[in-house]
């Protein structure tokens, strides 16, 4: 009996002992922190072997394959043992691809996944398909695999998991961008964060797609140097000197794909902005290479509701507009935040900085933001580099302070933008936690 070892006991990690265990294997779980009761209640139900607040290296150790959370570093102590020792070590989607057949739509992306994501299983929804949504997103796809199986899965896919992935394989795979991010996993070298998120067209066939931004210069540079037998569908929101699968003429979005053509006014997509433009052109795009009906498509587009976190309207009071981004963990998810933007900004940063360069989003301060407030433990960084260029930069170090001086701050017709560029570690949870946070405090403002 293959023995499997699972480290972490999260969405993921749960998902994945289910599915070894419903396949046969002796499994066994190991958390080096505390496991969620909803994850233990499901570990129970399905007898599976567990610990929690420590990693017993003889029972881990003698695995067979060890599948591991996307968070867990390969340099972790345990992880290097496991490598000395030739374990093998994949992630749970590989894993849960060798016992499904479904088509897979995989995203990923600095900026924008988890929006795409969101929007193309909405299309799909809408256009009647059995699909599940996993990944960042969603529920576990081995849980589904194992408990709840659909004939396709959109799945956002981070970094992190595509480290871990080798025979697992997309039929179309979608790279929306590449901006610097998680540097300080990658040994603060580009190159080996772009060769991560490259990971998802691995093992693409000519019967596969594969669609991408053509305007993004480090995927173009990369495309240099790379070949793929898939299908090429890029997008582009400006004049198109190559032929695009989706592009924008004369305020319509417009799609070409095996010379079957259909557009939509822009002005009627439900998300605004350039960056949402991008987004709605590779969920098109997706759905379009699954067969789904124009009109379906085109409804889908237009009635879609927003992502949590992400450019989130909260309220209006006293004529300022608050708005919660909190998912904005980097500084190009923050430019597009920012680009999008008609009214004078108080503009909430801070959190744990992941090496960021802040003159990305420079010349939109300047010109649009009036105030920032730092909400962080350590903001030297974040003073350094925009003290002298608002006529504002003050601090916070929780979220009411830091509501409360957005108030004081923020005059009628102007727009209270929390949208960090940093992540969360320092003061929340998570970004998620961040942004309740701040919607609740908005919320109790009289």
């Amino acid at each position: 009996m293959k023995r499997i070892v699972i480290l972490g006991g999260g969405e993921s990690g749960a998902g994945a002992a289910v599915l070894a265990q419903v396949k046969g294997m002796d499994v066994f779980l190991s958390d080096m922190g505390k496991i969620a009761p909803k994850y233990k209640e499901l570990l129970n139900k399905y007898d599976i072997a567990w610990e929690e607040g420590q990693h017993t290296e003889e029972k881990i150790l003698n695995a067979d394959e060890i599948i591991k959370s996307p968070g867990i570093p390969l340099t972790a102590p345990l992880i290097v043992k496991a490598q000395e020792k030739n374990i093998p070590i994949i992630s749970e989607i590989e894993y849960a691809g060798r016992f499904t057949q479904a088509k897979m739509v995989c995203i990923t992306g600095s900026n924008g996944k988890t929006t795409t994501t969101m929007l193309t299983y909405h299309i799909l929804k809408e256009a009647g398909l059995n699909v599940g949504l996993a990944g960042n997103v969603g529920h576990s796809l081995a849980l589904q695999v194992a408990t709840d199986p659909h004939d396709v899965y959109v799945i956002e896919l981070s970094s992190f998991q595509l480290d871990n992935m080798y025979e697992f394989k997309a039929n179309v795979a979608v790279l929306l961008n590449i901006t610097p991010d998680h540097l300080d996993r990658y040994d603060h070298k580009m190159e080996n964060y772009v060769a991560a998120k490259f990971r998802i067209i691995q093992n693409l066939t000519k019967e596969d797609s594969f669609i991408y931004w053509q305007n993004d210069p480090i995927i173009a540079a990369q495309l240099k140097s790379l070949n793929t037998e898939a299908r090429m569908m890029p997008f582009t929101a400006q004049e198109h000197d190559n032929p695009c699968a989706a592009y924008i003429e004369n305020g319509m979005m417009k799609f070409d794909i095996d010379g079957k053509h259909w557009e939509i006014d822009r002005d009627k997509l439900s998300l605004k902005g350039m960056h949402n433009m991008y987004n709605s052109m590779a969920a098109g795009l997706s759905a379009s290479l699954l067969n789904i009906e124009n009109e379906v498509i085109k409804r889908a587009l237009a009635d879609f509701q927003a992502v949590e976190h992400r450019l989130e309207y909260v309220r209006t009071l006293n004529g300022v507009k608050y708005i919660n981004d909190s998912k904005a963990t980097n500084v190009n998810s923050t430019w597009y935040a920012l680009e999008s933007m008609t009214t004078p900004v108080v503009l909430v940063l801070g959190g744990k900085d992941k090496g960021n360069d802040y003159t990305e989003i420079e010349k939109f301060v300047k010109d649009k933001v009036s105030a920032i407030v730092c909400l962080g433990v350590d903001n030297d960084k974040l003073h350094k580099f925009f003290d002298g260029k608002v006529p504002v930069v003050t601090d916070a170090r929780s979220m009411q302070e830091c509501v409360d001086k957005c108030h004081d701050l923020a005059k009628e017709g102007m727009t209270v933008l929390l949208s960090p560029c940093c992540a969360s570690f320092d003061l929340f949870k998570s970004y998620e936690d961040r942004g309740k946070q701040f919607k609740e405090c908005v919320n109790n403002l009289k």
